[in-house]
């Protein structure tokens, strides 16, 4: 083909699709056994978009120390340090405000660039909001390069979940989706390190901001190199929008490279059930708005944004606001340094990522959550109780928040990024996922902002307890409506589940 194949001539669809070849949905669409792959093929797959997660991860991280720095009449380097607190709401939520624009993007462009493409444009976008953000001149340009680097947030937190399931095979496709969110906890983590070490130099702030942009650089670079999603490939071409036979063809090279084996009949195999489940599914045609609201999209959208929304109102941001405080109140010298204490926490937050990494295609989704959930919610009310009755005892506040840290990154930390990136059926995935993503930072974003005054309200004991009833309907939630899907392809997940 001369054309890029990413974006093949639009031909009419006439006898290209098959129908006779499934007998039934029912059965196995894919066997596992011929699903074989090189693990050192499917390292850079992953890695690359990884990346994405891990500069999501290094915002988070080196903002807590860059806010620090910048407010400093002495280490700002810079005439406009007497910021306003509205001024640093805006350098600390700059980059979530531009997030929330990422998603609404992504749903408008992401079937039509496909996911390598959004990637590569994401890691641009990072990479000039870095830029522009560690050299701004004046605080105008420095809230536009936040904003311009949570784009590149929004993107790629919608793109890289859906490019890893996408290319993974089914046996690690787990592993490979939670260690995404290891990406995000190691980039969480060195941002507190770098933070830590620049945070006393002359205009340190510059620093943390630009050490994200050759991350950013290889992220785009590594993009490039790598094959599309063969599964868009096939929707695209089952739309009309290229011939099939041709782009099928090509979709079996794009899986032999990232198998690392040359072609054969398991290969051409799997190609043969994507398609054919495309097929049966009925995507020739481009979908509306409308149809993500309905069938087996709206399904999938209650598991999947349900995941995200209770990933967020159970208290998350705030949980890690009075972190801090806690460990302070509690006699740990080295807790007076912000950045220090952060680092303790980012690397139990690693911990718990990584064993969940192990385990998850092994114990499966929902074990995870369950147990994961079950002790954010007594760790809640464990913290409600030290700052309603036990104030005398601060190791129970320590208690309940190390808790809290260590089943988030068992259960809601990964799962939730897991599960919305499989569970949308293809026609659709983009779309839906996007309004996930949206559904997350959006979230986020409430309970960031309405903490303080509820606070104020109702008390920090008692806002505590709300969180811990609303983790309670959350444990509902997963036991009843969230399925298992552990060891299914992408396809038996829609025929079987969805």
């Amino acid at each position: 083909m001369d054309s890029d194949p990413e974006q093949p001539k639009p031909l009419p669809l006439s006898d290209q699709v098959r129908e006779s070849e499934i007998d039934s949905v029912s059965e196995p669409l894919i066997d596992h056994s011929e699903e074989s792959f090189s693990v050192s093929a499917a390292v850079l797959p992953f890695l690359f978009p990884a990346f994405g997660g891990l500069l999501y991860g290094y915002d988070i991280g080196a903002t807590s120390g860059a806010t620090i720095s910048l407010e400093s009449p002495t280490l700002s380097g810079t005439t406009w340090y007497d910021l306003s607190s509205v001024q640093i709401g805006l350098v600390v939520s700059g980059s979530l405000y531009g997030a929330l624009i990422g998603s609404v993007l992504a749903f408008t462009i992401a079937d039509f660039l496909g996911r390598r493409r959004e990637l590569i444009l994401s890691s641009l976008m990072y990479l000039i909001g870095a830029l522009l953000t560690g050299f701004a001149p004046n605080f105008v340009i420095l809230v536009i390069g936040r904003f311009i680097y949570g784009i590149g947030i929004g993107l790629a937190m919608h793109a890289a979940p859906m490019y890893i399931a996408e290319t993974a095979p089914s046996q690690i496709r787990g592993t490979l989706i939670s260690l995404k969110e290891f990406f995000i906890v190691l980039g969480m983590l060195l941002g507190y390190i770098i933070g830590s070490l620049f945070v006393d130099l002359q205009s340190g702030w510059r620093y943390m901001y630009s050490v994200s942009s050759p991350i950013s650089i290889a992220m785009s670079i590594g993009m490039f190199f790598l094959p599309p999603s063969p599964r868009w490939l096939l929707l695209c071409a089952i739309q009309g929008k290229g011939q099939v036979a041709d782009t099928k063809e090509f979709a079996v090279s794009c899986l032999c490279r990232l198998r690392g084996k040359s072609a054969d009949y398991g290969v051409s195999r799997q190609v043969e059930f994507m398609l054919d489940e495309l097929a049966v599914g009925g995507v020739e045609e481009k979908v509306g708005f409308r149809e993500v609201f309905q069938g087996k999209c709206l399904k999938a959208l209650v598991i999947g944004a349900g995941l995200v929304f209770f990933q967020q109102v159970t208290g998350q941001p705030s949980v890690l606001y009075y972190a801090a405080t806690i460990l302070q109140s509690a006699g740990f010298s080295a807790a007076a340094d912000a950045t220090r204490v952060s680092v303790l926490l980012g690397l139990l937050k690693l911990i718990m990522t990584g064993v969940a990494v192990l385990v998850v295609d092994k114990l499966g989704r929902r074990p995870l959550l369950i147990g994961g959930v079950s002790g954010i919610a007594f760790s809640l009310f464990l913290l409600s109780s030290y700052y309603t009755l036990l104030k005398e005892i601060p190791a129970v506040a320590v208690v309940a928040l190390l808790v809290y840290v260590g089943c988030y990154q068992l259960s809601f930390g990964p799962i939730g990024w897991l599960m919305i990136s499989e569970i949308f059926p293809l026609k659709l995935r983009g779309r839906g996922l996007s309004i996930a993503v949206l559904i997350n930072f959006g979230s986020n974003a409430l309970v960031t902002f309405a903490f303080s005054p509820l606070e104020a309200l109702v008390g920090t004991g008692i806002l505590f307890a709300g969180f811990g009833v609303i983790a309670i309907a959350s444990l509902l939630f997963i036991f009843f409506i969230v399925p298992e899907t552990k060891g299914l392809t992408l396809e038996e997940i829609e025929a079987k589940i969805l």
